[in-house]
């Protein structure tokens, strides 16, 4: 991929805002469980950074994808995964399907404020019988006169205790589980709705997620994007983007963790010698930055086709599966050069231990991802290539 000036900017732009906005503050946001969300949200805004690859129409810049990867990968230079995931929640998981296939009336209600950093969003797919199982979800959409009456819940939402609104995924029928599926924008303010307390979770502890109720929830079915029976395509497509971030999201997380423990094996001196000349420490290092570069062209390529309007499922589920088993190769393998130091709580190296475990599970199990990959391959028990 060919980065002009233009990428260049905005990677700066980026990394300033990270520099100066959001690393010093990371580990008291970090020890507090949460971030002030809308207030970095209305400065990313400002930035246009929320809306990259949104409609001009709408508030957003209109550039191309390649632009969204740039700027997933310098948020990666932010000091826990907490704060990217809820950007990335924010601009290529609740907003995706919103931007393509919206209404003009949708859009102007929830796209142009989620870019301006003006309504914070979350993405309401998995349910605690259905994770990765996006067809098993139970939450229903029932059909009132003019609007729908939701009944349900949704579990692991990032976003949600501070959320304005809610992408919602539910069934508006009884239809075969792969039809019967739509898109519903949800305000979060509207009766019926309630949240569980804060989830107590293993990392990305300065993100906030909770468990979201619906308790014969009424809202308007203008607000469902696109045709009725259509969410589940629409969130297979959203997915592809959430995926590609995610991947890209990593790449600079992984070379932090490098970068820090070689400085760390410098310093450090066993045996009359610095860590760093034990030939199969070196080497290591070596072989897992030879390894976060295979990824950074795994997402640079899928991008590429993205852009070209390719479908890129295949891709994008290579990408994410990989930057998941590679987030815990690095962080693992880092973490024991760290000896004891790795294992406070504190350090940098075993918060990215806990964050990056969260990339194997969210937005599709390694499993899942396994299983698209063999089904585009044509080896699928039953399946002929």
């Amino acid at each position: 991929m060919i980065f002009t000036q233009e990428h260049e900017a905005l990677r700066r732009t980026v990394r300033q805002f990270v520099d100066h906005e959001i690393n010093p503050h990371v580990d008291a946001w970090e020890k507090a469980g949460r971030f002030p969300i809308h207030e970095i949200f209305r400065k990313a805004g400002e930035l246009g950074l929320l809306g990259i690859s949104k409609p001009e129409k709408f508030g957003g810049m209109g550039l191309d994808y390649s632009y969204s990867i740039v700027a997933a990968e310098e948020f990666g230079t932010i000091h826990c995964g907490g704060i990217p995931m809820s950007i990335g929640v924010q601009t290529d998981m609740c907003t995706p399907a919103l931007a393509r296939f919206g209404s003009d009336e949708l859009r102007d209600e929830f796209l142009r404020p989620a870019i301006t950093g003006e309504q914070v969003g979350c993405i309401g797919v998995s349910e605690v019988g259905a994770g990765s199982d996006v067809a098993g979800l139970k939450t229903s959409a029932r059909k009132d006169g003019d609007d729908y009456v939701i009944n349900g819940s949704k579990m692991w939402i990032t976003n949600s205790p501070s959320a304005d609104f809610i992408c919602l995924l539910a069934n508006t029928s009884d239809d075969k589980p792969h039809i019967n599926k739509s898109l519903i924008m949800v305000p979060m303010k509207t009766a019926g709705i309630s949240l569980s307390s804060h989830l107590d979770k293993l990392g990305m502890r300065s993100s906030e997620t909770a468990q979201v109720f619906f308790d014969n929830v009424r809202v308007p079915q203008r607000n469902r994007i696109g045709h009725e029976g259509a969410g589940f395509m629409m969130q297979m497509l959203q997915f592809q983007e959430e995926r590609l971030f995610g991947a890209a999201n990593m790449l600079k997380g992984l070379e932090y963790c490098v970068d820090s423990t070689i400085e760390y094996c410098k310093e450090r001196k066993t045996f009359g010698n610095a860590l760093i000349d034990n030939q199969v420490i070196h080497f290591r290092l070596a072989e897992l930055q030879t390894e976060i570069e295979c990824l950074r062209a795994l997402v640079y390529q899928a991008t590429e086709q993205y852009i070209k309007g390719q479908d890129v499922t295949r891709l994008a589920s290579m990408a994410k599966l990989k930057a998941g088993r590679l987030g815990r190769e690095v962080s693992d393998s880092c973490l024991q050069y760290w000896g004891g130091m790795g294992f406070m709580w504190d350090n940098p190296v075993a918060r990215a231990y806990r964050d990056v475990r969260l990339v194997s599970i969210g937005g599709g199990a390694d499993e899942i991802m396994l299983g698209i990959i063999c089904k585009l391959m044509g080896i699928l028990p039953g399946k002929k290539k």
